[in-house]
């Protein structure tokens, strides 16, 4: 919306030349930006409206879920989420999905969340890394899917500040968080963790060393 509102001020400065082709190809951009805003606020929406469902989970209708695309697309909203804060923040995206992975049934939207709190907390990791090292440090954050014998694994690791082992068991904790004041509620990995162990009968597990990786490997069973 603030780069709609500098065009806004560009397409009033094309109009006074008389330029007004330029004023139609700053209108596209405009409808373009436009429809973003509406998409993503919508999506927003239901991130919303699924957190507010979340004390009831377990009362909403499981549906066969393509998890390949679903990680995919909330790896690249976390990673476009960070990138609005610090544009100056880059990372590789690393996918490697099963292609024989069948679809499961969950609760798309609850997985979905979890997904994108493990991805923003990997970008969260590596951007913290990265002002710590400087340039010479390059930010990865990649996720696997694999088609195990009992359920489907998904492995999202990043190479940013890792976990302290004093504080690995208190992670998944209610309203524990390491993020500064205002940064952080401390309830994503608690609520993943209902997600996935409650909700879907899943496990959910952490392996980090500290300034140097995290990896987060969730299992969901195939029904």
């Amino acid at each position: 919306s603030e780069v709609s509102s500098e065009l806004l001020d560009e397409m009033n400065e094309e109009i006074v030349k008389g330029d007004f082709d330029e004023v139609k190809n700053i209108a596209n951009d405009i409808k373009k930006n436009l429809e973003k805003i509406n998409f993503h606020g919508k999506r927003a929406d239901s991130i919303v409206k699924g957190m507010l469902q979340h004390s009831r989970i377990g009362n909403t209708v499981k549906e066969p879920t393509n998890i390949n695309k679903l990680a995919d697309e909330y790896l690249r909203l976390a990673y476009h989420g960070l990138r609005a804060k610090d544009k100056s923040f880059n990372a590789d995206l690393v996918t490697d999905f099963d292609e024989n992975l069948p679809k499961i049934n969950v609760l798309t939207q609850e997985i979905g969340r979890v997904l994108l709190n493990l991805f923003t907390n990997a970008f969260y990791a590596t951007h913290q890394m990265q002002k710590k090292l400087g340039e010479g440090y390059k930010p990865i954050v990649s996720v696997k899917t694999e088609l195990k014998e009992k359920g489907i694994e998904i492995t999202v690791k990043d190479n940013g500040i890792g976990i302290p082992g004093t504080i690995k068991d208190k992670i998944m904790q209610p309203f524990f968080t390491t993020k500064p004041s205002g940064e952080g509620t401390g309830l994503g990995l608690s609520l993943s963790y209902d997600i996935v162990v409650k909700g879907h009968g899943g496990t959910i597990a952490i392996d980090s060393r500290e300034n140097d990786y995290t990896v987060f490997t969730i299992s969901l069973p195939i029904e």
